[in-house]
């Protein structure tokens, strides 16, 4: 059932954030339609060196220098590179991390279930979880979809080598793909959003 899960890392359609679907469904159908837009290549880039830049300080050593082979950096690193980021900005997201007063953003899941009851992981990284936890819980009620208790959403997921997966998932009907599909692009939009992850079929 699950032998065509198709994994699109940031450059898929809804701004470059992890989204997972049971290939040649309707939910893939939607996301091929949406292109790549210089505007929409900009915020990848611009959410990457977020990430790279918070991986990059939690590798500082004592002495300040950045260790280029810890894992997590590295492998933000490389998906960066697969999304073709120019080596420049990476350095320079790198280089952001040994500033004076750099300090490093919490990293915070949010459960929700969208439209027709799509089970929805909502990644970010953040330094007011306060505010970003408001603005995401009114980007839900506004687009059709609810904030869930911890554990809530996340049991429809499993996650392997870092990268979360659907075990289970669910039909939605093409009025409620629409609207499905409109809530992940205003989520996506958010600047502390790193990942969004969808068990629609």
């Amino acid at each position: 059932m699950y032998d065509n899960i198709i994994h699109h890392f940031l450059s898929n359609a809804f701004c470059g954030i992890l989204v997972y679907m049971s290939g040649h469904n309707k939910w893939s159908q939607i996301k091929e339609k949406k292109g790549k837009t210089d505007a929409k290549k900009s915020q990848v880039f611009s959410k990457f060196a977020k990430l790279i830049a918070n991986e990059a300080r939690a590798a500082r050593s004592s002495g300040g220098q950045v260790n280029k082979d810890a894992p997590a950096l590295r492998a933000a690193i490389e998906r960066a590179r697969k999304e073709n980021m120019p080596s420049d900005n990476i350095e320079r997201a790198i280089k952001k991390a040994t500033e004076a007063g750099a300090k490093a953003l919490e990293k915070v899941m949010y459960e929700a279930y969208g439209p027709g009851g799509a089970a929805i992981l909502i990644e970010t990284l953040t330094d007011n979880t306060n505010k970003t936890a408001q603005e995401i819980k009114h980007l839900l009620s506004e687009n059709g979809g609810n904030l869930a208790s911890p554990g809530a959403a996340a049991w429809a997921f499993e996650k392997t080598a870092g990268v979360w997966k659907p075990t289970t998932t669910v039909p939605l009907s093409e009025e409620d793909l629409n609207k499905l599909s409109a809530l992940v692009e205003k989520l996506e939009a958010h600047e502390d959003v790193q990942e969004v992850i969808t068990n629609a079929e």
